[in-house]
């Protein structure tokens, strides 16, 4: 999808999207207000609106990870070898 839309890193775009799918998943399943999902993340009410309508394009991957682990999941990168030209990027998401 993000390809289609001609962005620059659409690996990056689809993995950013993913996290941020979860980190909204466990604000509502924990039924956290905005603001004590802010307190928790470090990050004040407005900007988790911001996150929770997927509007994160300017946030790192690395910062969606930390909030992830700030809300209580295990966040694992694995790497392993290709056959392939390229390898290729992807999220498993935990139940």
């Amino acid at each position: 999808m993000f390809a289609d839309l001609g962005l620059p890193h659409p690996e990056q775009e689809l993995l950013k999207a993913r996290l941020t799918l979860q980190i909204y998943r466990t604000i509502k399943a924990r039924r956290l207000t905005q603001a004590q999902a802010g307190e928790i993340l470090g990050i004040n009410q407005p900007h988790v609106s911001l996150l929770l309508r997927n509007r994160s394009g300017n946030v790192p991957v690395e910062r969606l990870m930390e909030f992830l682990t700030a809300l209580g999941h295990d966040v694992e990168i694995r790497v392993k070898r290709t056959r392939k030209p390229h390898g290729q990027m992807s999220v498993v998401v935990a139940a």
